[in-house]
């Protein structure tokens, strides 16, 4: 589904990723893991469509992605969470939802100057049978900025499913979870890759939550790759070891 060929990207004179290569297979999840400033949200960025690469190529579904914008990206059925949340805060929790569907399904929506007065019945009920499926359909009407930041999580994997994707991109979705919460957060994700048949990639520093939910796991240390297996695998490779313990 998702080809990353030889992508490229400097910062100045900081080399951010150096020829990194790997793919994604229909439905399954796959992390990327590394130390911190390995390259992974970079990489994120470009798959996403963000960050422009300096040089390599993004092949989604066979085509080649890397001159297209986010937002066609976006309606070719790539969606992402952030690191940072990025909701739109001053928005209820329902309206976040409906701005994801907006992508697309531009039917019954009048979003000049936000006014969701005119999008219809059925269009609202979508939107709130997605806020039950990330168990915030309770929270239907609440400012999103007043949202936990455990919930404020949840609205953005909502958000992204309500654009219907093919691939999804979390960024460390766990960040700030609580471990009660991050198992729902494991339970949630497994739920939408075999409900949803939907391919996940996804960064994320907590070991326990990759080891248990992932097919295949890509491994980056200052911005290249240094392995790439399945978690079994992964936990006995001496490079990855050494990468995260400083172990000769």
């Amino acid at each position: 589904m998702l080809e990353i060929k030889d992508v490229s990207k400097s910062f100045g004179g900081i080399k951010a990723l150096r020829n990194v290569s790997f793919s994604l297979r229909k439905s399954e999840i796959h992390a990327l893991i590394g130390p911190n400033g390995a390259g992974k949200t970079t990489l994120m960025n470009i798959i996403s469509g963000i960050e422009k690469m300096d040089k390599g190529d993004i092949v989604f579904n066979g085509i080649s992605i890397k001159d297209f914008s986010a937002y066609r990206r976006a309606q070719m059925g790539l969606a992402r969470t952030f690191q940072n949340i990025e909701l739109f805060g001053n928005l209820t929790v329902l309206e976040n939802i409906l701005i994801g569907m907006y992508v697309k399904n531009h039917k019954g929506f009048i979003l000049s100057g936000l006014n969701f007065s005119g999008i219809d019945e059925k269009t609202k009920s979508r939107g709130i049978s997605l806020l039950e499926y990330v168990n915030l359909s309770h929270r239907k009407g609440e400012i999103a900025k007043n949202l936990p930041v455990g919930e404020q999580r949840l609205l953005e994997i909502g958000r992204a499913l309500a654009t219907d994707p093919q691939l999804l991109l979390l960024d460390e979705p766990a960040a700030g979870l609580n471990t009660k919460e991050t198992k729902n957060l494991s339970e949630l994700i497994q739920k939408i890759r075999n409900e949803w048949e939907v391919t996940i990639l996804i960064v994320e520093h907590d070991m326990e939550l990759v080891m248990g939910i992932s097919d295949m796991i890509t491994v980056l240390n200052f911005g290249e790759v240094i392995a790439e297996d399945t978690p079994i695998a992964i936990q006995k490779n001496p490079h990855v070891i050494s990468a995260y313990l400083g172990e000769d």
